[in-house]
């Protein structure tokens, strides 16, 4: 699902990736990179091996174009949405997927490694929405109010913390509050805005984590991106009308909606404390509050 490089973008025609309603256009990344798209299903796809993602789409009777502009940067995102609209006539659907992966315990983690994860990773995701969303709010603002979608990519990683991945970690807890907050500013201008974190595997997942990414030898293969894409396609479609500001967790054959930070035990005392008292307040709320999370290989 996610690929290196901020590379990418693929659509596919007559109702593929729509559900329940017309067909739609994407723009974005097929199964590296972002991917933008039209009602019709058909996908600008941003990834290295694009031109082989699209020739998969238009075997199967679907329509793609391959972008190989640097998402990462404005004039690459630019591109990637102005791609679409060019080709297609408009554009409804963005899915971000761009990243890859550079872990390091964080004492041994380089300043470089962590700049290039989080440019990757979090400015690839923030320039494609950027420019589809000042798109679509000139639509708006020109009286064609779109019905638009944007599923950003999180992970478990971004969730809870991954031991060894301190920057990856990073970018994905960031692209989360950038679906929250996108999702609160652009609803305004007909476009819902919503995250997944999946497991599966990947070009980038097989290598970081084989013993778990391995096919199995027979029965169910939990790890197959397949799994993952039902879930992006309803997303990205009018079926998911009033869906907005969510985080879907998605690995195997499960479904998840995740909840997030929630407020938990608190105590105001009406003045200000001292530091003698807070540490007691502290932890007796400690002693209420639920079990914390365990960060992934902890």
């Amino acid at each position: 699902m996610e690929g290196p490089g901020g590379q990418g973008a693929a659509e596919g025609p007559g109702g593929q990736g729509d559900v329940g309603g017309p067909a739609r256009r994407p723009a974005g990344g097929g199964s590296a990179g972002p991917v933008a798209a039209d009602s019709a299903g058909r996908q600008v796809v941003a990834d290295h091996p694009a031109q082989q993602v699209v020739e998969e789409i238009r075997a199967a009777g679907g329509e793609a174009i391959a972008h190989g502009g640097d998402v990462a940067t404005s004039a690459g995102a630019a591109s990637l949405v102005a791609a679409a609209v060019e080709t297609y006539g408009r554009l409804d659907t963005l899915v971000n997927n761009a990243g890859f992966l550079r872990d390091r315990m964080l004492v041994n983690l380089d300043e470089d490694d962590w700049d290039a994860v989080v440019r990757v990773h979090l400015k690839g995701h923030f320039l494609p929405l950027k420019h589809a969303a000042a798109y679509w709010r000139a639509e708006a603002k020109a009286g064609r109010r779109p019905d638009a979608r944007v599923v950003n990519t999180s992970s478990g990683a971004g969730l809870s913390g991954s031991l060894g991945q301190v920057n990856y970690s990073a970018a994905k807890a960031g692209i989360l509050a950038l679906t929250l907050v996108a999702a609160a500013e652009l609803g305004r201008y007909g476009v819902q805005v919503n995250a997944i974190a999946p497991a599966a595997r990947t070009r980038m997942t097989e290598r970081a984590f084989a013993e778990t990414m391995a096919v199995p030898d027979a029965g169910f293969d939990a790890m197959a991106p397949e799994n993952v894409s039902p879930l992006v396609v309803w997303l990205g479609s009018v079926g998911s009308e009033g869906v907005t500001g969510r985080v879907f967790e998605a690995e195997g054959g499960r479904i998840t909606v995740m909840e997030g930070w929630r407020a938990g035990p608190s105590v105001d005392k009406g003045a200000r404390w001292v530091p003698g008292e807070v540490g007691e307040a502290a932890l007796k709320l400690l002693g209420e509050a639920g079990v914390q999370g365990v960060v992934y290989g902890a």
